[in-house]
Order: C-alpha cells, then structure tokens, then sequence
C-alpha cells in the first residue's frame, strides 16, 4: 500500500464504519488530466469467522460517497481533478491485508507483485496460509511465498462452476431441470 493509500485508508475508515461498513480498501489511480479514487466497502462479519448477515447495496455506496465526498471535501488529500468510485468488493474480490488472504484460505487468488520474484511478476494459487508478513500459495503442486508488502494487487478467482455459472453450463431440459442425461435421445421411447 502506498503511503498515499495508507493516509487515505486511515482518514476515511473511521467515516465508513459510522455507517456500520467496513472500508475493505482503497486503489488511487492517478493518471494526467484527473485520478481516480476507488473505495471497496463490505458489511463487517457478525462474529469471527462468519459471513456479514447481507451484502453492501446501492444506497450503502450512496450514503458512502455522500459522507466521504465532504470529508475528502475538507481534509483534501488529492491535489488535482479526481474520480470518486464507491463499490462492493464483488466475486472477484480484491485481497488488501493479511486478514482478507486469512478469511479465504484454501480459495484461489490471483497475485501481482511489485517486484519480481523468482522471474514472476504475477501468479495463480491456492492460499495456503499466512504468517509474519508472508503469504504462501500453491502453484504447480510447490509452494510459493511471497512478502505480503510486495503484493500490488491481488483478488479472489471465483470458483464459477461451483456457483453453477460456468460458461457453457446449462440446466439439464424437460421435467427434470438440473438433471442431465448422459443417454441418447434415439433410444428414448416416444408416442406417434
């Protein structure tokens, strides 16, 4: 995390959780002519361990950018035009901390480092755990750790096919939906 992301994260969660959010974290994009400021919000887990009771809606992103707008307003951190993005962290949920790789451990992330790493700039594995700073993923059946602080961006890899959203899936036709048959359509009986 950049120490412009880092000033931004401290300055703006203590405004998400007022409105009983979490503030996930934050992508600044500066780019000529205007940045773009990027917030992922998230409903706080009721217990440790458990999934939040319901999931970020339109009004929340609403009353997120309404309140931080004016913060942003008043503290101004960015010098300069800037584009201000409320969202959900959506399937392919983004990884900012040690916590996110923690609560989907054994789930599939896709990783790009800041520096290279044993000539890999980005990576797909399994999270295998977390400990002092580290993260380790499996790749092509070995593990591969990587310092958490040289992580620029990371999401989960929906699992579409458990979902049942893959491509190419559809629910079986006729009476049955969900249930395919394997058998050929000329061995079925039919009436004349």
């Amino acid at each position: 995390m950049s120490e412009k992301t880092s000033e931004i994260v401290q300055l703006l969660a203590p405004t998400v959780e007022s409105l009983g959010l979490e503030l996930l974290g934050v992508e600044y994009l500066p780019a000529p002519g205007g940045a773009t400021l990027r917030l992922y919000i998230d409903v706080p887990a009721a217990g440790e361990g458990e999934e939040p009771a319901r999931t970020v809606t339109i009004e929340d992103c609403e009353a997120v950018s309404r309140e931080v707008s004016a913060q942003l307003d008043v503290a101004d951190p960015i010098s300069g035009n800037y584009t201000l993005e409320v969202s959900s962290p959506g399937m392919d949920r983004p990884l900012f901390a040690a916590e996110h790789f923690i609560r989907f451990l054994g789930q599939q992330a896709k990783v790009g480092l800041k520096l290279p790493q044993d000539g890999r700039r980005r990576l797909q594995g399994t999270i295998l755990r977390v400990a002092d700073g580290q993260v380790a993923f499996g790749l092509d059946n070995a593990e591969f750790v990587v310092a958490l602080d040289n992580i620029d961006k990371a999401r989960l890899v929906p699992d579409w096919e458990a979902l049942g959203l893959a491509p190419g899936k559809k629910p079986g036709k006729g009476g049955n939906p969900g249930k395919q048959s394997n058998k050929p359509a000329a061995g079925k009986p039919h009436a004349e």
